[in-house]
């Protein structure tokens, strides 16, 4: 809670304002189990930054929980071609929209990247943002809750599966 208060007053924001944020901050960074096993339950996940290149993080993370978790992968970058088996798509409204409410969207960037990426998400009507960890971008997280997604943030999406058991 000490980050998430220290961040609050990081925005300038006023007081009251502040102590909302925070909580909205903490919950993200702070996710219940319960939060996370609700978005495990989910069986697609859109991995944004998604990488072709085996030896990265976006690229093991996707193929653990593929592999392991039974998930569809959905690539989210630009270009085309396949990763993981499965047809990269350029953009979150590339998704069919019928779709998209249940699905986590994953995202590998860097934290200065995100608020499009929220932008989009929301547009598009996303109702699940995972931020992986060290990605964490408070104007973003707080864009995004405030739209009515949940978020969580900072956290390995993998190391999550694994510790809370596989679904």
């Amino acid at each position: 809670m000490r980050r998430a208060n220290c961040i609050a007053s990081h925005l300038q924001l006023p007081s009251r304002m502040a102590s909302t944020t925070s909580g909205i901050l903490a919950a993200a960074l702070h996710p219940t189990d319960d939060v996370i096993r609700q978005l495990l339950k989910r069986k697609h996940i859109a991995v944004v930054g998604l990488s072709s290149d085996a030896s990265k993080p976006s690229y093991h993370v996707a193929e653990m929980m593929q592999q392991h978790g039974q998930y569809r992968i959905i690539p989210v970058r630009p270009g085309s071609g396949k990763i993981l088996g499965e047809p990269v798509v350029g953009k979150l409204s590339d998704i069919p929209s019928d779709l998209i409410a249940d699905v986590i969207v994953d995202v590998f960037r860097n934290p200065n990247d995100v608020e499009p990426i929220v932008d989009e998400a929301i547009a598009v009507g996303a109702t699940a943002l995972w931020f992986q960890q060290g990605v964490v971008n408070e104007k973003a997280i707080i864009k995004a809750v405030g739209a009515g997604i949940t978020v969580v943030a900072d956290k390995c999406l993998w190391l999550e599966f694994e510790r809370l058991g596989r679904f």
